[in-house]
């Protein structure tokens, strides 16, 4: 796993249990955050809208004007990201048709807006080598401490052994990497109505990281960039990427994958 920095010190982190305070001041000094102490006192007074906090060694997100939304934590060996790799449906779902796993291909990804790392874990899982970039300094931090611990458990490490972070912004960072076979874009984008209450990662980072206004700047670099193919995760009644019209889409129920193809995908 390699990491690059980028200082950013506007953020508030301290820890839940005095065995977790070296591991919090190792983050603070890593990523140039505040370092607060024990959170509880500071909790109280509200006086940052969101705080981070290492909690049994893992580094969480909260928003504090909004408590009852509970905690956000990268977690690649518990919970949604678990069931996804074991009953997610392998090859066969709707992202491993998108990305082209077929007829035993097995890409190089650049994920190029990692954000909690869901899809390319999901990717890494399947088999791909998965390079993740996020620039949001409080993400990325949070994506290096879940590939940490997930290293340490048996059953994921061999898949996050596949995954790289690097911490930089993906315009800049696209054509500065190794020529990857697909390039994987999920950027943020305002959801309708009440949907994005449905899940309160959604709703803590549209707050935190706002709508993505670059994003169709994106695609232009990824597809110079891209050996194979690009692949833009949008919600159904988004208008696509750059408003460049795909090779193929691939549709579901709230999302779909567009697919961008440079050349076809060898077969083995």
């Amino acid at each position: 796993m390699t990491l690059q920095t980028i200082p950013d010190n506007q953020y508030d982190i301290g820890y839940v249990d005095n065995i977790d305070k070296d591991l919090a001041k190792n983050i603070a000094q890593k990523w140039q955050f505040n370092y607060i102490g024990d959170v509880a006192s500071i909790q109280k007074k509200n006086a940052t809208s969101f705080l981070l906090q290492v909690n049994q060694q893992a580094l969480e997100l909260i928003k504090c004007d909004e408590p009852k939304l509970g905690a956000i934590s990268v977690d690649f060996v518990q919970g949604a990201s678990a069931h996804r790799r074991k009953f997610g449906g392998g090859r066969g779902q709707d992202i491993a048709k998108a990305i082209g796993l077929k007829h035993g291909f097995t890409p190089h990804v650049l994920d190029a807006t990692a954000g909690l790392g869901r899809d390319a874990f999901v990717l890494a899982s399947l088999g791909c080598k998965v390079t993740l970039l996020e620039r949001m300094p409080v993400v990325a931090a949070m994506l290096e401490n879940g590939l940490e611990r997930a290293l340490l458990n048996i059953d994921v490490a061999e898949v996050v052994q596949l995954m790289s972070l690097t911490h930089v912004s993906a315009i800049n960072a696209i054509e500065q990497q190794i020529q990857p076979d697909v390039i994987y874009l999920d950027p943020m984008y305002p959801h309708k109505g009440k949907s994005a209450l449905v899940k309160k990662e959604m709703r803590v980072f549209q707050t935190l990281v706002g709508e993505d206004n670059d994003a169709d700047a994106l695609l232009s670099p990824a597809l110079n960039m891209a050996k194979y193919r690009v692949v833009v995760k949008r919600p159904s009644y988004a208008e696509p990427l750059a408003g460049k019209k795909p090779s193929m889409s691939i549709n579901m129920k709230k999302n779909r994958f567009d697919v961008y193809v440079n050349q076809a995908i060898p077969k083995a």
